[in-house]
């Protein structure tokens, strides 16, 4: 299952009529990052709801002219609700990468699957716990006894949703876990009282928070509110791939990393306005949001955006404990085949970009 909320249909729809993002390939075999025109190689990257805050990264360096910049063409797509994960698709070989979620490279290393993380781009989930009024949810404490909202069961949403829990003692029994999606789905379950919260990102967050129908309890959107409530940073928006095809490609993974990381100092070194200008219309004005709501939304949560493309010290010991509390990952893993920082740190070096993400370590 994905690690990310639903896109909006309405919103992806208009992107895709917008030719915004590419098709990813119907071909089900294993894919290559192929040469196009002047020798430039492709790379087929699948994200996991690119229309959302969380993800913005990628397209915005399509935007800005940096996958050409440095040399590589790379073709993005979204998943679609319903259909296959970002990381399912590139374990299956559909596409090359995947922008998707660090916790992934842990589940499928538990699983025997070598998949590794080549580029971190942010230091937090991304969510917010909203919740009615009435509900009197400010912790995972008191999710006893309510009706808690996420995109579908199994998804990030819901991994995090029974963390917060755990966190406070609180037992899976104790309460109650539906599938809302995101955007228009999410909203109408606390505007109907079908939940007491919902797990959700922007700008579903910014949407409710303008209709009235609920607020934001639990601050998972930032790094700083993630290490509040889970106790470090959790490394989240990523790009993965399998390590076999990392470690025939090293070369076009440098591109993309490269391209990447200078993304990231750009959005640092840039405001939620200029960032929005760059973007697809219809990705920060649509049924949800006005264009000025996702400019606030993105200042309020801009924090969770890493500044140097590296995996932070201590992220993927929290990732692994979170799993590992709700039961997805069971048994010992090896962190250091989840992630590399040797890419980010050459993307940083090879520019001349100063850091101050302190990197993780092998053992995370």
């Amino acid at each position: 299952m994905s690690r990310r909320p639903a896109t909006v249909a309405a919103s992806l729809l208009a992107v895709l009529a917008l030719g915004a993002v590419s098709a990813c390939s119907s071909n089900s075999g294993s894919t290559t990052a192929s040469s196009g025109s002047g020798g430039t190689p492709t790379v087929k990257l699948m994200v996991g709801g690119i229309d959302k805050q969380i993800y913005l990264p990628y397209q915005l360096a399509q935007n800005l002219g940096f996958y050409k910049k440095y040399g590589v063409d790379v073709q993005l797509s979204t998943e679609q609700d319903g259909g296959v994960g970002a990381e399912e698709a590139m374990a299956s070989g559909q596409v090359d990468m995947a922008g998707a979620w660090y916790n992934h490279t842990i589940e499928f290393e538990a699983k025997g699957k070598a998949v590794e993380d080549v580029v971190q781009l942010s230091g937090a989930p991304g969510e917010r716990e909203m919740c009615t009024k009435k509900s009197g949810v400010t912790s995972g404490a008191d999710f006893k006894g309510k009706t808690l909202g996420v995109t579908d069961l199994g998804s990030g949403t819901d991994t995090l949703t029974q963390f917060l829990a755990a966190k406070k003692g609180v037992k899976t029994s104790q309460f109650h876990r539906i599938g809302v999606g995101a955007g228009s789905t999410a909203i109408a379950a606390l505007q109907n009282g079908k939940v007491d919260c919902v797990m959700t990102t922007q700008p579903t967050v910014a949407a409710i928070q303008k209709k009235g129908v609920g607020a934001s309890a639990i601050d998972l959107a930032t790094t700083q509110g993630a290490t509040a409530a889970m106790g470090g940073a959790y490394p989240a928006a990523s790009v993965l791939a399998r390590t076999d095809w990392v470690n025939a490609h090293k070369d076009t993974v440098q591109k993309v990393v490269d391209a990447l990381v200078a993304t990231m100092h750009w959005i640092n070194s840039h405001s939620a306005a200029d960032i929005a200008n760059k973007l697809p219309a219809s990705f920060v004005s649509n049924q949800l949001v006005t264009k000025a709501d996702y400019i606030t939304a993105l200042t309020e949560d801009k924090g969770q955006f890493l500044p140097d493309g590296i995996m932070p010290a201590g992220g993927p010991k929290t990732s692994l404990a979170t799993e590992q509390l709700v039961g997805n990952v069971k048994g010992s893993v090896d962190l250091s085949k989840t992630f590399t920082n040797d890419f980010a740190l050459q993307a940083n070096k090879s520019e001349g970009f100063k850091t101050t993400t302190t990197p993780a370590g092998p053992t995370g």
